[in-house]
Order: structure tokens, then sequence, then C-alpha cells
């Protein structure tokens, strides 16, 4: 620890402080701990390989030579502007306190709300993912694929997941830390391995057009125009390229929360932006044949390695590969169980007091991080036993997450183009990229959020549509005729004066002195 750290850190309890919240939580994480996190959840080396059909089962090679940066840029609009807000304000389950803050108490009880279901339908995804890598990674091992199994599985890696989180920040930033640099080591290994073995560097591959929808790219789209099967491609980048507001999500955890949080949001976007591209480059100039490598739908990746790369480098990039997606799973674990804590914190959710309780001996939120961790393993059990139309569960979880999550972000940075300079935003956080920049880049994420929308229910997952609409009257009957006159939002004003002496309590509760 530095001979700054401590002041630091105080300027970072006075914030809370002033936002009417205890330091509970112990803020341990750094610069790069924040941004390990994030870049750990959107994990390349598992949403880029285990989508990797939507793009090649589509409008295959230029869904990666020109729809992976199309799609990073769509995540990094948003990016840059949570980051904004989040230097403002620096709390845990920070989208749920801007879009109160930003809006009003149900503009924030509905963000809330969104984030919530993203972050449990995105652990769902991951974990779901980790399943169907691991069955086709490691065949030799018998273990058969069926619902059976695959539970059995989900409740080990998301208990152990939930566990690790259980005994406090300081092993799970250990191991997202390592996670960061695992990313990076394998990420760079695989396209180095792709590139050796490959028959030739044909760099035009990655620039060609084929409409492989409906048979000729294993059903994994139906038959659509050209337009459309390159637009559907890019819900492989923008699922990918998400998680980074699990910095946010660890703010009170964070050191200089208002510069490190903001930084670890932007960075995590821009290097899993890069180094995916190489990564996923790389593999497309590796396939043996564009054509064979889109009938063979979601099983692209096993098929190509098996075609190109010896026993042995193979097997051991599958291990690193499978290690780099459960600790993906641990990180959002983490990041879930922070916006429970924050929003049952406010009395947001069922159980409130129970569900905020957090453990003086670990100075973790514990019954948070179980109740996210039980609930993304029974949506995922569901999602498998009631596939609609034979939909997979992974592709129903997959296209959940991608509504809800960029919902949530999509609300509170609207408000924040009409709040700044008011009240309620009067001034920005010392990570400041001028109002001009921040009001251009917030147009481009509502104009991204249509985008997101539409591709989202396009066929097969036309449904969308169905759950997100039922999902917001659902959420509109409880707000009106439950939540609107009890749920009272975040402190503000005068409540924030009084809770002083609540927010000594709690920190003396968990030894927390200043």
């Amino acid at each position: 620890m530095s001979s700054t750290e401590p002041k630091v850190v105080d300027e970072d309890v006075k914030v809370l402080h002033s936002m009417g919240y205890a330091q509970e939580l112990s803020r341990r994480m750094h610069t790069f701990s924040n941004f390990a996190i994030s870049f750990s959840i959107i994990c390349i080396l598992s949403g880029g390989i285990n989508s990797l059909a939507q793009a090649t089962s589509g409008s295959g090679g230029i869904g990666i030579g020109i729809g992976w940066p199309i799609g990073c840029l769509v995540s990094g609009v948003f990016a840059i502007c949570m980051a904004q807000i989040s230097s403002a304000y620096p709390t845990a389950g920070g989208l749920y306190h801007w879009g109160s803050i930003l809006g009003n108490r149900f503009t924030g009880w509905l963000t809330a709300w969104f984030n919530l279901l993203g972050l449990i339908t995105v652990l769902g995804a991951i974990n779901a993912g980790t399943w169907t890598f691991f069955e086709g990674a490691f065949p030799n091992l018998g273990i058969e694929n069926n619902l059976t199994n695959q539970t059995i599985f989900l409740a080990i890696i998301t208990g152990g997941m939930a566990l690790i989180n259980h005994y406090g920040i300081g092993l799970t930033m250990k191991l997202t830390d390592f996670s960061g640099y695992l990313i990076f080591a394998t990420s760079l290994a695989l396209a180095a391995v792709c590139l050796i073995f490959a028959p030739s560097w044909d760099v035009s591959r990655l620039f060609t057009f084929h409409n492989y929808s409906g048979d000729a790219g294993g059903g994994v789209w139906p038959s659509v125009s050209d337009s459309w099967v390159f637009l559907l491609g890019l819900l492989l980048p923008i699922y990918t390229i998400t998680g980074y507001d699990a910095s946010a999500h660890t703010s009170e955890e964070t050191v200089d929360a208002a510069r490190s949080v903001p930084k670890g949001m932007v960075t995590s976007v821009l290097w899993s932006a890069v180094f995916g591209y190489i990564m996923l480059g790389a593999f497309v100039l590796m396939i043996p044949n564009m054509d064979d490598a889109a009938k063979q739908g979601w099983n692209v990746f096993f098929w190509a390695m098996d075609q190109r790369v010896p026993g042995g480098i193979k097997e051991a990039l599958y291990l690193a590969i499978f290690v780099s997606q459960l600790l993906c799973g641990l990180a959002t674990v983490t990041s879930a169980s922070r916006m429970i804590f924050a929003f049952a914190r406010d009395g947001g959710l069922p159980f409130s007091k129970s569900l905020a309780k957090v453990s003086p001996k670990h100075r973790t939120p514990v019954i948070a991080i179980w109740t996210g961790a039980i609930l993304s393993w029974l949506f995922v059990w569901g999602a498998s036993v009631v596939s609609i139309a034979g939909t997979s569960a992974y592709t129903i979880v997959v296209s959940c997450t991608v509504i809800f999550l960029f919902f949530s972000f999509a609300i509170p940075i609207a408000l924040g183009l009409f709040a700044y300079g008011t009240s309620k935003w009067p001034k920005m956080g010392p990570w400041n990229i001028g109002r001009p920049a921040y009001s251009l880049f917030a147009v481009l994420s509502i104009l991204s959020m249509i985008l997101i929308f539409v591709i989202g229910v396009q066929p097969p997952n036309d449904w969308a549509l169905n759950i997100t609409v039922g999902f917001v009257v659902l959420t509109a009957l409880i707000w009106f005729l439950l939540e609107r006159k009890r749920f009272q939002g975040p402190p503000i004003g005068d409540v924030i004066a009084k809770r002083q002496a609540e927010i000594r309590a709690a920190e003396a509760a968990v030894g927390e002195t200043h």
C-alpha cells in the first residue's frame, strides 16, 4: 500500500457517505483489478468462441472482418457513456443508482430490474456455454450430453463460483487478476496456432460475404436476406462485449473509484475488441473451407481445430479456454451479487434485509451471492426444459441477456443526456470527456439500443419480443400496484443526513473504522 492510498480511500468513503451509504464492503481493488473483473466477464474466450457460429454460419468471414469491429463499436459507445456517469456516482449496483438519481424512483427501479435480469441471464449464458464447450472439448471423458449431466455440471461450477465469492473479494480479485493475464495469453496463443497451421493467409476471406442462412449454415439462422443475415451476426460481438458494468458494480470495493472504474470499463472493452479481432481473424484464416465451416453450425470451432491443429497443442488450448470460461462465470457472480446487494439495500427486492446483509467476517453480501448463483442455475435449467420450438437453451439465454442488459444500460444514459447541468447531475466526475462528447455518445447509444432490439427479436428469436413486452407489462403492474408507494429509492436530501448514524453503526458492525 502506498503512503497516499489511505487518503485516497478516505476520499472514496466520504463520497460514499455523501450518497447515504456505509463502507460495508472491503475496498481492496485497484485499477488493474477493476479492469480485470470486466475483462474477465467479457472474456473473448467464452462468448467469442461459443457464439462464433452466429457469424460463420451467417455472413461468413465478413461477419468477423467487418461485423466484429462494428459490434465492438456499438458496445464501446455504451461503455464510454457509462464510464462518464460512473465517475460522478461510484457506487455498487451503479446502473440502479444512475437510473434513480438522473431520473426518478421508477426509472431507477426499472433499470435495476432490467440489469438484474440481464446479469442473471448472462451468468446462465456463460455457464451454459461452458458446458457446451466442456462437452465438445473433452469427449474422451465419456460424459453424455443430456439434461441431467448438464444440470449437475452447472450446479457444481456455479456453486463453486459462489463459494469462492463467499469467502471475500481478496480471493476473487486474485483469480480475476489471473484471468485477465490468462485471457491475454491464451487468445494470442490461439491466434498464433491458427496462423501457423493455416494453409494460407487469405486475408480477403475476412471481407468476403456469403449468405449462409438456412440449411447452408447448419440451421443456425433461418433463411433471411443478405442484409439481415449480416445484422444478425452482430449479436456475436454485441453479446461477447458485455459485462463491463462489473467495474461499476464493484465501485465500493475499488480504490480511487471515480477514476479507476471508468478506466476499467473503457479499457476492458478496448482490449477485448483488439485481442478478439486478432484471435477470431486468425481462426477464420485457418478454416479449411468456409462453405464446409458454415454447415458445421455451432460445432464450427471444434471442427476447424480437429481439421488443422494436432493433438497435445489442441488439448492445451482447450484447457486454458475452459479455465478462462470458469473464471468468467466467477467474475459474473461478483457483479450480479453486488447489483442484488445494492438494490436490496434500498428495499427494492423481496427479503431485502437479508439480501443486503454483509458478512462481518468475509465482508461480502453472502446471501446475495448465493441467491444470484441459484437463480442463474434455475434459469438455465428452465430454459433447457422448455426450449422454445427446438431453440437451444444457450440461444434463449443469450438473446434475453442482450435485450435486458442493453436496456438497463440505455435508460440511465438517456436520462443523463437531459439531466447533466441540472441539480440531478451538476458536474462530471474527475474522468471527464466533456458535455459535447457525452451527448454525442449518448445519442449513438440510444440509436444502437434500437438496432439491438430490432436484431434481437428477429427469427429464430422472435419470441424474445413477447418475453420483453411481457416483462415490461409485469413490472409496470408490480410498480403501480405494489411498489409505487412503498419503494423510496436511493437516499436523497435530508434522508442522507439522517442516515449518518446508521452508516456509522453499519461500518462498526463489519469492523470498518475511519
